[in-house]
């Protein structure tokens, strides 16, 4: 007997890092030492202030019942978030109906699409983008529709070129700056526009929020919620995972728009019950203590960001970088596409990255390099890297 999937399923592609995991995995089993420089994951540790936290409320049995507050997030890690949220961006958010606690921004995109979407509506995502967009897009039961962010533009929509057809259709838009794969980061300006775009065509925006402290060069940090009118429009997701190195303890927020936080939260009480009470004590002194280690971490990524460009250039490849994320989206050598390039690294050094073209057609010509590898393995990689070009 074989049991048929779920059609939803055949719709959605591979999921890239899933996948790269495989090919990782298997060059291994024959014997390969491989590099991945392909997935962004901070192998930096968690700051110990952060896991005492953890360890000292885990040991308190009120804790391990179901969380507080279930699947909103307790008020206290609310509570935190709201002054978070004042102190980086000048944002006022209503702990109480503005803002809930997520296990991790990846769900709340989902969440969104369930609360917001209905069967055959358009959603509007950018190309190059993240691909669980489209994923959770599908899922809901969308039409996902891809907007071209181009250099020219410095990766940002214009939104005068979407048809209006697609606008008649459309009822939500995922927006993600500072912008994974690309490092491009929003402007005030640009926000201000969304917010009119938003409103002119009663669109929800979903904006992915999750590399907002991971800039470079005195680029400012932002939040889309900061923009006149973005709480009319909108939620924004955001996350521990990249700020405090804990990716792993799945732990973020949505704050916005009251009835799309109680929208998600609807979706979110029938699908889970919340966080561990002890991860969101963690999240509070997270938020509340351990700011330096954004410092701290962004001198690491500062340092091998120029030691990657450094050996770029020697290989021919010289460009200025964009100033978001943790990511280099770097042009591949002249007359050589993504794919070619991501094999020849691949082949002929070992070093996997991920190709631009697994973010959309419109990441041809380019790579994603991840700088969230411990030192001595990029140096490593760059060594193989310049070898293989020499």
């Amino acid at each position: 007997m074989t049991l048929q999937i779920a059609d939803r399923l055949t719709k959605i592609p591979p999921y890239l890092f899933m996948e790269l995991r495989k090919k990782i995995a298997k060059a291994k089993a024959d014997g390969v030492d491989v590099i991945s420089l392909a997935i962004g994951d901070p192998v930096d540790p968690t700051p110990d202030s952060i896991i005492e936290e953890l360890c000292r409320t885990a040991r308190d049995p009120e804790n391990h019942r179901y969380p507080t507050d279930e699947e909103k997030g307790m008020f206290a890690f609310r509570k935190e978030v709201a002054r978070w949220y004042d102190a980086r961006y000048g944002v006022t958010l209503d702990p109480a109906t503005e803002i809930l606690g997520l296990i991790g921004s990846k769900e709340g995109c989902h969440h969104f699409v369930m609360a917001r979407i209905n069967q055959g509506d358009i959603v509007l995502m950018t190309d190059p983008g993240y691909p669980a967009y489209r994923a959770s897009i599908l899922m809901g039961g969308g039409i996902p529709y891809n907007v071209p962010i181009r250099p020219e533009n410095a990766y940002l929509p214009v939104f005068e070129e979407i048809p209006a057809e697609i606008l008649e259709k459309a009822t939500g838009m995922f927006l993600n700056y500072p912008n994974n794969p690309t490092g491009a980061c929003a402007t005030r300006g640009f926000f201000d526009k969304l917010v009119a775009f938003a409103k002119a065509n009663d669109i929800a925006v979903c904006y992915d929020n999750p590399y907002s402290e991971v800039v470079f060069d005195g680029q400012e940090r932002l939040s889309f919620l900061s923009a006149d009118g973005a709480k009319e429009v909108g939620v924004e997701l955001n996350s521990l995972s990249k700020p405090y190195n804990m990716t792993g303890w799945r732990i973020g927020m949505a704050a916005g728009n009251p009835e799309l936080i109680a929208a998600i939260s609807k979706v979110k009480e029938n699908t889970d019950s919340g966080i561990f009470n002890a991860i969101q004590y963690a999240g509070i002194k997270a938020l509340r203590e351990e700011s330096g280690n954004i410092k701290r971490m962004m001198a690491i990524y500062g340092r091998r960001r120029e030691r990657v460009l450094a050996t770029l250039k020697k290989i021919g490849i010289d460009f200025n970088p964009l100033k978001g994320t943790f990511y280099l989206w770097v042009p591949t050598p002249k007359g050589m596409g993504s794919l070619e390039f991501t094999n020849r690294l691949f082949e002929k050094a070992a070093v996997v990255v991920a190709s631009g073209t697994a973010y959309g057609q419109y990441g041809e010509g380019f790579i994603r390099i991840s700088l969230t590898v411990p030192d001595a393995r990029l140096e490593e990689a760059l060594k193989r890297i310049e070898k293989a070009f020499a």
